[in-house]
C-alpha cells in the first residue's frame, strides 16, 4: 500500500542529486527484468495481473512523455524514485515473476505477501491519485519541445508502432535524463547534416526524338535494341522514392523489358517474324500509332548449342557493397544452375590487375565453379581493360565451333586503370568481336554506375546490357530469359522505315535515340548493330500524323509536292514500308526482310488492338511521361495505369503487376512535387 504522506514529502524536500549507486541499482533492476535466460517468456492465460503491469507501464510513459519533460527541475527530483518504484512494482506484481530470485535493496514500499485482488485495485487507485497530485505541481507544458527533448522522445519511441517496453523506458530515461537536460538546446536547422555520398553515376545524355516531316525526311533508320537496363534502373529509383532523371529513361528498353506473345517464325531458317499494327493514339485523337513487333525463333533446349562462357567479374574496392559483389555472386550461382553439364565456364577477375580465378571448367564440376564464385572478395582499383583482354583470351582458348562463345562482364562500370576512356574501350571491343566472341554486360549498384560505358561496349560487342538491382531481377535475366540472353539467332539487326508522304505528313520514333543510324548505314554490312537472342521480342512504335490531320505541327513546304513512287497510285494505300537487315550469328553478309504497312494493318479502335499491343503502348506512354515528353503533357498517370490494367493479360511472373505499382509510385511522387 502506498502512503500518501510519502509523495507529499517529495513535494517539500530539496531536490536530491541522484547518486551513482541508486542509478546503478535501478538500471540493474530494469535489466534483470528483461534477462530472458533467467526469465523465459510467460505462458498464455495470465491476463488479469498482466493488466496491472500495463497500467504501471502506461503510468510511467505518461509521466515521462507528457509531464516531466516540461519541468526539468521536477524531473531530476522524481525520475529516480519513480523508476525505482516502477521497477519494484513490476517485479513484484508481474505474472512472469521477473527478478523473483534477486533481492532489490532499499525498496521504497513494503507489501503484503498475499495481497488479494481488491487490495491490488485499491493500491492502483491510490497510486493514480498520488500521481495526479504530484503532476499538478509541475509547470504547464510548453507549446513546443526542444530538439533535445524531441531526441528523448524519438529514441524511446518504438519501431512499427508497438508499445515500448516499460523497464527499457525507465532505464533509458533514468540514465539519460540528467545529461540531456543539462545540454544546450539545438534547433533542428542548426544540427549538422550527415555527409551525402557522392553520386558518380554516368549516364549518356540524349534528346528525345523530334517530329519529322515525311516529305522532307521520309526515312528512319536505327539499330535493334533488346537491352533492359533502363527499366531496372527506373524501377529502383521509384522504389527509393525518387523520380528518375530523364537521361536514365530509355523508352525502348522499358518497352522491351516485358515478354510479349508476338507470333514467331515456324523454323530456324527464318530467324524472326514481323507483325505490324496501326491503331489510334490514346494520348492524341488526331494521330495514329504504327506498332512494329518482332519475335525471334525460340531455340528448343534439345537444339541449344554448347556454351563457352567467361565470367569477367569486377572485384575492385567500389564493389564492396551489399547490392554489388554479394548480389553478383548470388546471381551467377543462379546462372550455373541453368547451364548444361557439357557447357564450359571460366572466371576472370580484375581489380588492381587482372587474374584468372578459374580455368575453363565443365559445368559438370559444379562444386568447383561455385567454390570459385564464393571466394571472390573486393579490393583495389579497377583495371577493366586488362580484365577484358584476359577474358577474351580465355574465351578463345576454349572456343566452341558452332557454339555460343560469350564474355559476361559484371561490374559497376568503374574502369580507372588502363584504357578507361569510352572511345578507347569501344575500339578494343570492336577489335575483339571479330574473334566471334559475343559480350553481355551486367551492371550492379548505384552511386558509381558507369551506364554510359556499359551501353557503349555492349552495343559494340554484339551483346546486350542489363541492370541487376535485386536477386529477383537476376533470376529474370539469367534464368527466365537465359535462352535469349545466351543464345543469339541473329546479329547486326537494323530497321529502316520509309514513310509515304502521300498518306503520312509527320512521324516520330518513340525511343531508340541512342541507337540511331544514318540512312546509308542500313546497307553497309561493316556497320555494327544489335543482336536478337532465342525467343527475344522487340518492339518499335512510331507516332504518325495522317495526311490532312489537324495534329500536323510542321508547316508544309510552299514548293514541295508528295510523290507516290515508281508504281504511282499502287502505293498510295501504304502508310510505310518496313525493311529489316540481319546477319546469321556466324555470318558476314546481311539478308533483307521487307513488310509493307497498308490499311489492312489498321484496327478500328485502340481497344480493338491486342492486349500485348495495348500494354506495350502503356509502357511507352509511361517512359515518355517520365521523360516529360511534350506529346504526353495532357495524359496523366491514372490514364496510363488504366490502359495497362485493362491489357494486363497473362502475367505469370508478376512483371505487369509490378509495372502498375511503379505507375502509382510515379504519380504519388509527381503529386508531392507540386
Amino acid at each position: 500500500m502506498v502512503d500518501d504522506n510519502e509523495l507529499d514529502m517529495l513535494r517539500n524536500i530539496p531536490t536530491p542529486a541522484p547518486g551513482a549507486d541508486a542509478k546503478a541499482r535501478a538500471l540493474a533492476a530494469a535489466m534483470a527484468t528483461y534477462d530472458l535466460e533467467k526469465n523465459p517468456a510467460a505462458t498464455q492465460g495470465s491476463a488479469t495481473t498482466h493488466r496491472l503491469t500495463e497500467r504501471a507501464r502506461k503510468l510511467w510513459r505518461d509521466i515521462m512523455q507528457k509531464k516531466l519533460i516540461a519541468a526539468p527541475a521536477l524531473a531530476g527530483l522524481v525520475a529516480l524514485p519513480i523508476a525505482g518504484y516502477a521497477t519494484f512494482y513490476l517485479m513484484e506484481g508481474s505474472p512472469f515473476n521477473f527478478g523473483a530470485e534477486q533481492e532489490v535493496a532499499q525498496a521504497p514500499v513494503t507489501r503484503s505477501k498475499e495481497a488479494p485482488a481488491s487490495a491490488l485495485k485499491k493500491a492502483d487507485a491510490e497510486r493514480r491519485e498520488a500521481t495526479t497530485d504530484l503532476l499538478a505541481a509541475a509547470p504547464a507544458k510548453p507549446e513546443a519541445k526542444s530538439a533535445a527533448e524531441e531526441a528523448v522522445m524519438n529514441e524511446a519511441a518504438p519501431v512499427g508502432g508497438s508499445a515500448p517496453a516499460p523497464m527499457a523506458d525507465a532505464a533509458i530515461a533514468t540514465s539519460r535524463m540528467p545529461t540531456l537536460m543539462a545540454q544546450p538546446q539545438i534547433a533542428p536547422s542548426d544540427m549538422p547534416m550527415p555527409p551525402q555520398a557522392e553520386n558518380r553515376d554516368r549516364m549518356e545524355k540524349f534528346k528525345t526524338n523530334p517530329v519529322r516531316s515525311a516529305l522532307e525526311d521520309p526515312v528512319s533508320t536505327f539499330s535493334i535494341d533488346v537491352d533492359t537496363a533502363s527499366y531496372s534502373f527506373v524501377r529502383r529509383s521509384l522504389k527509393e522514392g525518387l523520380l528518375p532523371q530523364a537521361d536514365t529513361v530509355r523508352v525502348e528498353e522499358m518497352i522491351n523489358y516485358f515478354p510479349y506473345d508476338w507470333k514467331g517464325p515456324d523454323a530456324a531458317a527464318t530467324p524472326f517474324n514481323t507483325t505490324v499494327s496501326v491503331m489510334p493514339t490514346p494520348w492524341n485523337q488526331h494521330t495514329k500509332l504504327m506498332h512494329v513487333a518482332i519475335k525471334g525463333y525460340d531455340v528448343k533446349p534439345a537444339e541449344q548449342p554448347k556454351a563457352n562462357l567467361v565470367f569477367l567479374i569486377d572485384v575492385s574496392g567500389s564493389m564492396d557493397e551489399p547490392d554489388k559483389l554479394p548480389l553478383l555472386r548470388s546471381a551467377f550461382r543462379l546462372l550455373i544452375g541453368k547451364l548444361q553439364p557439357d557447357d564450359t565456364v571460366s572466371i576472370v577477375t580484375y581489380a588492381g590487375d587482372a587474374g584468372t580465378v578459374l580455368e575453363p571448367t565443365k559445368v559438370s564440376d559444379r562444386a568447383k565453379i561455385l567454390q570459385a564464385i564464393d571466394t571472390l572478395t573486393p579490393g583495389g582499383s579497377t583495371a577493366g581493360e586488362a580484365g577484358i583482354r584476359e577474358a577474351y583470351r580465355l574465351a578463345q582458348k576454349s572456343f566452341v565451333k558452332d557454339g555460343v562463345n560469350r564474355v559476361m562482364l559484371a561490374t559497376d562500370g568503374d574502369f580507372n586503370v588502363g584504357q578507361s576512356d569510352d572511345d578507347d574501350l569501344k575500339r578494343l571491343i570492336e577489335d575483339k568481336r571479330k574473334s566471334g566472341v559475343f559480350l553481355s554486360v551486367f551492371g550492379f549498384g548505384r552511386g558509381n554506375l558507369n551506364d554510359q560505358m556499359m551501353q557503349t561496349i555492349a552495343q559494340n560487342g554484339n551483346g546486350t546490357a542489363a541492370y541487376i538491382d535485386t536477386l529477383a531481377e537476376a533470376e529474370k535475366v539469367l534464368v527466365q530469359d537465359a535462352s535469349s540472353t545466351l543464345f543469339p539467332i541473329a546479329k547486326d539487326v537494323k530497321i529502316q522505315v520509309e514513310f509515304n508522304p502521300g498518306a503520312v505528313s509527320e512521324y516520330r520514333l518513340i525511343g531508340y535515340e541512342t541507337r540511331a543510324l544514318n540512312r546509308e548505314d542500313f546497307n553497309n554490312d561493316r556497320v555494327d548493330a544489335g543482336e536478337i537472342g532465342s525467343g527475344h521480342s522487340v518492339t518499335a512504335i512510331y507516332e504518325i500524323t495522317p495526311k490532312g490531320s489537324p495534329a500536323q505541327t510542321v508547316d508544309p513546304l510552299r514548293y514541295g509536292e508528295a510523290t507516290t513512287g515508281k508504281d504511282g497510285v499502287a502505293n498510295a494505300g501504304e502508310y510505310a514500308f518496313v525493311k529489316i537487315r540481319y546477319k546469321a550469328p556466324d555470318g558476314d553478309v546481311s539478308k533483307l526482310i521487307t513488310t509493307p504497312v497498308t490499311k489492312s494493318n489498321e484496327v478500328s479502335s485502340f481497344d480493338a488492338a491486342g492486349a500485348d499491343q495495348r500494354f506495350s503502348v502503356a509502357v511507352a506512354a509511361f517512359g515518355q511521361k517520365l521523360r516529360d515528353t511534350d506529346q504526353l503533357a495532357a495524359m496523366d498517370y491514372a490514364r496510363i495505369a488504366e490502359i495497362a490494367a485493362a491489357a494486363r493479360g497473362s502475367d505469370p511472373f508478376g512483371y505487369r503487376a509490378e509495372f502498375l505499382s511503379l505507375v502509382r509510385l510515379a504519380s504519388s511522387l509527381q503529386a508531392s512535387k507540386q
